[in-house]
């Protein structure tokens, strides 16, 4: 016999929370189920209130209007990114990767970064702001395992030939006339709410992170993890300036750096940062080698996000999704009528199996 999608899913709800129910009246609300996993209201509610803050992190100049549309934008595809990283961290784990070196490494360095003795204090500072250790963990988690899945799967795939790069320039020749300018990006620590012995300890911190960058380490990579910036989540990276655009005192010390160059720590009213040049571009008609790290980075941006979804869409239609009826998943596959029956054992193992054959020759 059939049913609603909203008796369904009244079952379906029922099933996963019969043992909170037994223990407690309020039952967390379902808003989807990605396999055996689910999404609650509150994970939802939580990824609401993250976007927002993203949409002003990543546009601290946009007008009003220019920042509502870029909130509805993802708030939109809230729900739709939510059930994707429930898919690639579940992949993750069918292929059988371990993020756990990375995630102490990645605890320490915030450890080291919050200037804690301990992982002990680590998880004291964290449960002070209301927040789950093992929660806290686990998205973390999460975070690098959802990384290095779109890394093995999507990124390892996207080739970009010299050709291509050559093609390119030829066709954007007029976007390569410059004036003199550099690309810079920055590594930023925060003296904001702290006394003199720790202003102190955060200059000691800048001067350490400049040292581990000339001594061979990433700038792009230790920017993202340590810097305070709001250009953090982008490796540190601020944007390209020409003459003019710079506080002179600056201006005089990045234009006489070439490619790679780096300036000393400098104190600001917020804190202490230093700065790399990424590219010393001189006036006019820019070469393509000097540009081709620039058009390599276009063009695998512009195939990242299309084979990214095509291949989410690939995890979709490998596994069981559904959505609670009056929210919207905007990479949904469409809806179908579902038949209120419970599964045997061995439908769901025949299930399981044709999932990860499925993946295989994927």
């Amino acid at each position: 016999m059939r049913k609603s999608a909203a008796v369904l899913w009244m079952v379906l709800a029922a099933g996963v929370s019969a043992g909170a129910q037994e223990k407690s009246h309020a039952v967390e609300e379902i808003v989807a189920r990605v396999n055996n996993e689910i999404i609650t209201r509150t994970e939802y509610e939580k990824s609401l209130a993250q976007a927002a803050e993203e949409a002003q992190q990543e546009c601290p100049k946009c007008t009003p209007e220019q920042l509502k549309a870029g909130l509805e934008e993802k708030r939109k595809n809230t729900l739709r990114d939510l059930i994707d990283q429930a898919l690639l961290v579940q992949r993750g784990k069918d292929m059988g990767v371990s993020v756990e070196t990375d995630l102490i490494k990645r605890l320490d360095e915030l450890r080291q970064q919050n200037n804690l003795a301990s992982m002990e204090d680590l998880e004291k500072a964290v449960t002070s702001q209301g927040l789950n250790w093992e929660d806290f963990k686990s998205n973390m988690r999460n975070g690098l395992l959802t990384h290095r899945v779109i890394g093995s799967e999507v990124g390892s795939h996207i080739q970009i030939d010299k050709e291509e790069i050559a093609k390119y320039y030829q066709e954007h020749l007029k976007e390569f006339v410059r004036p003199e300018q550099v690309a810079l990006r920055e590594l930023f620590v925060t003296t904001e709410g702290k006394n003199e012995t720790e202003k102190a300890e955060q200059k000691k911190k800048a001067e350490g992170l400049l040292e581990r960058i000339k001594n061979g380490e990433d700038f792009g990579e230790l920017a993202k993890r340590f810097s305070d910036g709001s250009t953090a989540k982008q490796n540190g990276y601020l944007g390209t300036f020409k003459r003019g655009e710079l506080a002179k005192e600056l201006e005089d010390k990045v234009f006489g750096l070439k490619k790679n160059g780096l300036t000393d720590v400098l104190e600001t009213k917020q804190g202490y940062l230093f700065l790399q040049v990424m590219e010393h571009y001189d006036e006019g008609q820019q070469t393509q080698a000097k540009v081709e790290p620039e058009i390599t980075e276009r063009l695998y941006g512009q195939r990242m996000e299309p084979a990214l979804r095509d291949y989410l869409k690939t995890l979709r239609e490998q596994s069981y999704v559904i959505v609670k009826p009056g929210y919207t998943d905007t990479a949904g596959l469409g809806s179908a009528p579902i038949e209120e029956v419970n599964a045997t054992p061995e439908e769901v193992k025949a299930r399981k199996m044709k999932r990860h054959k499925k993946f295989l020759l994927f």
